[in-house]
């Protein structure tokens, strides 16, 4: 008589990591404006570094009365899986030792990766997009680029859709197998026009067919009954849903990249 057949064990996504695993609080990181903890997670055998983000370590933002930076870091991150780029580590929504927050999955950035540049020319040289003129002091200036990178070009449609008010290059996390991770969305989804970012290099420009098929797929997405609009009724406003809907309507009737609308600062301070 034969032995029964094994069946190998299934393996544990990082979502799933992250949501059911056990959280060991390791650290601060001091840097970051609200609480932010360096934390390990295990389950099922697997272990990683998280960022737990508890919203009991939040501080109140005038311009952001409503919801959670938590509920909207998560948001962000299920309208990236959506997109089926992945431009936001895995991020889920979960108790933790100092309550609810926002638990994702750390990620080792490369810090040799030029996506940023300042270069003493009047125009970006090839394979660079000007972003604008900078201070770099004793009353001098120089051009302030980023990378013609398909993967920050990727990026710049996910924050049009999400209206991240904060998209800044300490923001940006290139990894060694050649992926681009964009963090700290807890300052996104706003109804009213609220984009900052430092990616306007193709501001202006026709959208590429990429772009505008992912769009079209987050329209459907984002219909009522649909997958993604419920999910971010569990997250953000039913004004901040209908509002993300109507910015995806907005970016296909244009076909372009937004460009700054002067009534808000285009670029986040500080840019880095």
């Amino acid at each position: 008589m034969s032995a029964p057949e094994r069946i190998p064990p299934r393996s544990v996504t990082s979502a799933e990591l992250l949501a059911e695993g056990e959280l060991t609080v390791r650290g601060r990181i001091r840097d970051a404006s609200n609480a932010a903890l360096l934390c390990t997670v295990a389950y099922a055998g697997r272990e990683a570094s998280c960022v737990y983000k508890p919203v009991a370590g939040e501080r109140p933002l005038w311009d952001f009365p409503d919801g959670t930076l938590a509920g909207r870091e998560v948001a962000a991150y299920e309208v990236s899986e959506v997109t089926g780029w992945g431009l936001v580590p895995p991020t889920v929504l979960r108790d933790g030792p100092y309550g609810e927050g926002m638990c994702q999955l750390w990620i080792e950035a490369t810090p040799d990766a030029e996506l940023l540049a300042l270069v003493d020319e009047e125009e970006p040289g090839p394979g660079w997009k000007a972003i604008g003129f900078a201070e770099v002091g004793q009353g001098r200036t120089a051009l302030l680029v980023h990378a013609d990178d398909e993967r920050l070009r990727r990026l710049a449609v996910l924050d049009a859709v999400i209206n991240n008010a904060d998209r800044k290059g300490g923001h940006l996390l290139p990894t060694p197998d050649g992926r681009l991770y964009g963090i700290d969305h807890g300052v996104t989804f706003n109804a009213e026009n609220k984009l900052r970012t430092l990616l306007w290099g193709w501001a202006g420009e026709p959208l590429p067919p990429e772009s505008v098929g992912v769009l079209k797929g987050l329209r459907d997405a984002l219909g009522e009954g649909g997958g993604l609009a419920l999910r971010l009724a569990a997250l953000i406003t039913p004004a901040e849903v209908d509002a993300t809907r109507a910015r995806v309507e907005a970016l296909l009737a244009s076909g372009r990249h937004p460009e700054p609308n002067g009534e808000w600062p285009a670029i986040p301070w500080p840019p880095v």
